[in-house]
């Protein structure tokens, strides 16, 4: 498996391989919410706050992940947020998917990333380094449905600090339906 960034000429394949991927586990309502948010995601999202990274078999794209930049009010931290990330059904339980987390992430402390945030399952992603994190110490942009989702990592050896004050998310997310 070779990990690479994603190059805008791979948006359709990107966007294909979310809704294959969402709608073989979630079914089709969710692989066309998801497949929809991803390509909002490359295609609106200002490119020096978008990172996209791709395995890759065989020159196949068999996951990707998407991290954008989450801003605070009050503070300049540099954090972005890991969402969407799908693994194509047939490479699935391989560890493609943790792999893929961990490289995005490695890449992300490399540019100065202090901050990861995430919206998922605390069992899957605690399996990358991900610890749930109260809504007091980081606010999520907007209500979530499910509260023990709001996970989180330092990217440098300092733990996460609270940080006071409203955030926001790519504007592709900012919708209640992600949340």
């Amino acid at each position: 498996m070779q990990f690479t960034s994603f190059t805008p000429a791979q948006a359709d394949e990107v966007t294909a391989l979310f809704r294959r991927t969402f709608s073989a586990s979630e079914g089709e309502n969710e692989g066309e919410l998801i497949g929809t948010l991803a390509a909002n995601l490359l295609a609106t999202t200002p490119e020096d706050e978008l990172l996209t990274f791709l395995a890759l078999e065989d020159n196949r794209i068999q996951g990707a992940i998407v991290f954008t930049r989450f801003h605070f009010e009050h503070s300049p931290a540099l954090a972005y947020l890991l969402s969407p990330v799908a693994v194509a059904p047939e490479a699935q339980g391989n560890g493609v998917g943790q792999a893929l987390i961990k490289f995005g992430l490695q890449e992300l402390a490399q540019r100065g990333v202090e901050i990861a945030l995430t919206y998922g399952d605390p069992n899957f992603y605690g399996k990358v380094g991900f610890k749930p994190i109260a809504q007091e110490v980081i606010a999520p942009p907007l209500k979530l449905t499910y509260p023990e989702g709001w996970i989180a990592q330092s990217l440098t050896n300092a733990e996460i600090a609270p940080i006071s004050g409203a955030t926001r998310c790519a504007a592709a997310l900012n919708h209640p339906e992600y949340w």
